[in-house]
């Protein structure tokens, strides 16, 4: 008999999963068309234990808490291709007596099974696996089973004896089985890329070196060094994936790679420049299908309670203000995604866009067919929105026709390249826009840096010194207790970090600060005041969050050298 959604969640229910939970977990994968495993792990609401004890009572199968990921059988592994097990939520374990022991995240899964039954001519014993712990020993098995990009380059190395050989000159060659090497190390690159959590990859070719770099929590850190001889072959199987022309390497190019690794979609922007020794090439990778929410980009206290009703408006501009890779896309997706309803018309404009979101119409700036962000705005006021998004104010033109949006009815968000937030009202002056305009339009502004989270399994307490307090503007007083620092374990590859959160001070744009904008005051003289009625600095809530035990001093002291003292 089917298992039906009604006794899943009456099952879930009896263990006190509250229903609003399951709903949300469930409505996620049916919006994003994703298992409903792999929802519940997006979704973070429901425990994915509780859903295998649920779908075990119902379906009689045990569940198997555990998974010793040192005896798995790296044959069985190999034998039953990644993608089919990402796909299908199925993991082939271990042979017990004459039976093949198979993990399943869901029932879905057993759609998979009579293919291991025919793969191994023997018969299936199945498990109800928690989705977090299948997700984990599917990982550890295919890390153990395969090669890794370092193995593949000796492979190479072994293969290829003159370095002519690799100079390829059409794409045709890379399609050779004797190219395959090359390939494999490709493919093997972008895999570790994205198990590490890289941001980015960098291919850098020096005279003598060649370097593969991540970008993992926004520091760059060198991973691979392959053998020089392999550049040209490297950077022409990434444009041949790119859509790119191999045969141009004097010009720069951009182009996107489209895959799906680990069951998970992946976007790469590709952009190559010619340098002295060859080509370099950057890869900057998108997840497809990422939940925005404000809960999770690390705002919080009285700034997130504010910036919610705010977004709420029916018409004005709200900015985001940060340097590049700071977090500011992140926060305006996850603020247009929480408003984001079948009632509400919402239009982008971006450069380009990054992620896909649905129920918004998303357009990519094209400057070459003169679709800019301001030509683009313009034409969005005959498209009946209600809220717009505009990836940047860069010139005048765009600034006034954000303005006039804002006064005409419409929401804008929009971010700006300043330091802090009293910074975008000044900078909005000085690109031609009259005070009294900015004034009347402007909501208010988010200034944010990105900082690193301390891993949780290795980080330490330890006693600040008082230079160290010092150089923060905090006192003994302020600190008295112990605060956490960096260590580094296996678990967070030896970093001491793992995963980043956000940093905000948000200046409202109260009758205060629009008087000093209408006086054209300076950006410091308006966060004086701004601070005088209690904004929080960017390092006031990096404290915060140091006190909290979720950062490290020196990570604030990293991303905030600009702040100067807490205020």
């Amino acid at each position: 008999m089917p298992i039906r959604r009604v006794d899943v969640a009456q099952a879930l229910r009896d263990q006190g999963v509250a229903d609003a939970a399951w709903n949300k977990a469930r409505a996620l994968a049916e919006k994003q068309g994703i298992p409903l495993r792999q929802a519940v792990l997006k979704a973070d609401d429901v425990n994915p234990a509780a859903l295998a004890s649920a779908l075990s009572r119902l379906s009689g199968l045990p569940v198997l808490e555990a998974i010793d990921h040192d005896n798995l059988d790296p044959d069985l592994v190999r034998s039953f291709p990644l993608q089919h097990a990402r796909d299908h939520g199925v993991l082939p374990l271990y042979v017990v007596d004459g039976e093949l022991v198979v993990g399943i995240a869901d029932i879905a899964g057993m759609a998979a099974l009579d293919d291991l039954r025919v793969l191994h001519s023997k018969p299936v014993r199945i498990a109800l696996v928690p989705a977090n712990v299948l997700d984990a020993a599917t990982n550890a098995a295919y890390d153990k089973a395969s090669q890794s990009a370092q193995s593949v380059l000796a492979e190479a190395d072994d293969a290829v004896e003159d370095a002519a050989d690799l100079n390829l000159e059409n794409a045709e060659l890379l399609d050779d089985p004797n190219q395959a090497p090359i390939i494999r190390f490709v493919n093997a690159m972008l895999a570790q890329a994205i198990k590490e959590r890289a941001s980015d990859i960098h291919v850098e070719p020096y005279e003598k070196d060649l370097i593969v770099r991540y970008r993992i929590d926004g520091v760059l850190k060198e991973s691979l060094r392959p053998s020089v001889k392999f550049k040209n072959t490297i950077v022409a199987r990434v444009k041949i994936m790119a859509g790119l022309n191999i045969a141009e390497k004097r010009l720069p190019q951009d182009g996107r790679i489209r895959r799906k690794m680990g069951g998970r979609e992946i976007d790469l922007r590709v952009s190559t420049v010619p340098v002295r020794h060859g080509e370099r090439v950057v890869m900057r990778i998108l997840e497809k299908g990422s939940v925005f929410s404000l809960d999770r980009i690390g705002m919080g206290g009285e700034i997130l309670t504010t910036f919610r009703r705010l977004i709420q408006r029916p018409h004005g501009i709200l900015l985001v203000s940060g340097p590049t890779g700071s977090g500011k896309s992140t926060t305006l997706y996850s603020a247009v995604s929480e408003i984001n309803a079948p009632d509400i018309n919402i239009l982008t404009i971006e450069d380009p866009v990054e992620y896909e979101i649905q129920g918004i119409g998303q357009v990519q700036v094209n400057p070459k067919i003169q679709l800019t962000f301001a030509s683009a705005l313009r034409a969005f006021l005959r498209q009946d929105p209600d809220v717009i998004l505009v990836g940047e104010i860069r010139d005048r033109e765009t600034a006034e026709n954000a303005v006039q949006a804002s006064l005409t009815g419409h929401l804008v968000f929009s971010t700006i390249h300043t330091n802090d937030a009293s910074g975008a009202f000044a900078r909005l002056v000085e690109m031609g826009v009259e005070p009294f305009l900015v004034a009347s339009s402007l909501l208010g502004v988010v200034a944010q840096r990105l900082v690193r989270r301390l891993c949780p399994h290795c980080k330490e307490p330890y006693t600040p010194s008082n230079e160290e307090l010092a150089d923060l503007g905090l006192t003994r007083a302020e600190v008295p207790g112990e605060v956490w620092r960096a260590v580094g374990c296996a678990e967070c590859n030896l970093i001491g970090y793992e995963g980043r959160s956000g940093i905000y001070e948000f200046l409202p744009a109260t009758e205060t600060v629009k008087r000093l904008v209408m006086a054209n005051n300076d950006a410091g003289t308006i966060k004086a005041a701004a601070m005088a009625e209690g904004m929080r600095t960017l390092r006031d809530d990096g404290v915060t969050k140091v006190l909290a035990g979720m950062t490290s001093f020196d990570e604030i002291v990293r991303v905030t050298t600009e702040d100067g003292g807490a205020g």
